[in-house]
């Protein structure tokens, strides 16, 4: 009689947890871990390639210390912050993460401009592979991360709905960070990697003797010639 009782009890609180949202809520939950793994996982394929390109720069323009320096800094800034899938239910941990990913982001795009002086660099197999690279990783960024964004939007409107809000609260699942309209504006344009030279613009009309500029030839028929 208790068993019976205890699994009609089982089985009418499975149908209420999954009327008033809690399966939704786990489900939804499990798909942001799995954006946000992905997410690192980019952000970790992005730092892996770091050294060598600095290592690949620092051949041919070992002068520019300081922005190599930077670029270094900026990844061991990244690396410094334990990224585990905990870190979105510390919004606070989440921007200082989200913080050091950009400044890495722009000291490789400071990387690369610099690399526009170096003919010789931009020529050699290694670097421009590395970047071809860099650029494919940055657009996996871009849409893990866009996935990630999707993945919180739906939980938290979930987390602030009625009456899921209270089956959220009852539990303790809170809203998720996200990524904020600065931050996103900040690093989603990916570093430019294309090294093709722009056209020359226009040369001017050469003066004449006398130091004018040509007479056009209306002026010519004017004057009788």
């Amino acid at each position: 009689m208790i068993r019976k009782l205890a699994a009609f009890l089982a089985v009418v609180a499975t149908l209420m947890l999954g009327g008033c949202g809690y399966n939704d809520l786990q489900r939804q939950d499990e798909g942001i871990k799995a954006a946000w793994s992905e997410v690192l996982n980019q952000y970790q394929r992005r730092a892996d390639l770091v050294p060598n390109l600095v290592n690949t720069v620092k051949g041919y323009a070992a002068q520019e210390e300081s922005v190599l320096t930077a670029v270094t800094n900026a990844r061991a800034g990244v690396g410094s912050i334990k990224a585990t899938p905990e870190l979105i239910n510390d919004p606070a941990a989440f921007q200082k993460f989200i913080a050091a990913q950009g400044e890495l982001q722009g000291a490789l795009s400071r990387l690369l401009v610099v690399a526009e002086n170096y003919p010789q660099l931009k020529s050699d197999a290694l670097f421009r592979d590395l970047t071809t690279q860099l650029e494919g990783t940055e657009n996996r960024i871009t849409v893990a991360r866009n996935r990630y964004i999707k993945s919180v939007q739906d939980f938290n409107t979930t987390v602030r709905s009625f009456p899921t809000n209270l089956t959220a609260m009852l539990f303790r699942m809170d809203v998720k960070p996200n990524f904020t309209v600065q931050n996103e504006a900040a690093i989603s344009a990916p570093p430019k990697v294309d090294f093709g030279k722009s056209p020359a613009a226009p040369a001017a009309p050469a003066p004449d003797k006398k130091g004018a500029a040509p007479a056009e030839p209306g002026d010519l028929l004017k004057k009788g010639y």
